[in-house]
């Protein structure tokens, strides 16, 4: 599922998106004359997914990429992603 702003309202980014085999959930542009399929439900998802990433440029090493290769990279973003996942984890405990 690709999830975007008007800003990527184009018929080209539609079309290779489908042939990528994702669906497509970008709200039209208001100059738009052909009606297009958009479900406002599923693009609340993407305010979830914007401020996960958010919290994760919080390390200070993933927003700058300090690491070279791409493996040390990865790693260190499933780290930030475990430490988020904890502190929400005990964060909700009684």
């Amino acid at each position: 599922m690709l999830l975007a702003d008007r800003g990527y309202d184009a018929d080209w980014i539609r079309e290779l998106a489908m042939k990528k085999g994702a669906w497509v959930n970008i709200p039209p542009k208001s100059n738009r004359t052909d009606p297009i399929c958009f479900s406002p439900y599923l693009y609340r998802a993407r305010n979830r997914v914007e401020r996960f990433f958010n919290r994760i440029k919080q390390c200070h090493r993933v927003a700058t990429r300090y690491d070279r290769l791409a493996g040390n990279y990865l790693a260190f973003i499933q780290l930030a992603c475990i430490r988020l996942w904890l502190a929400a984890r005990y964060e909700s405990a009684p």
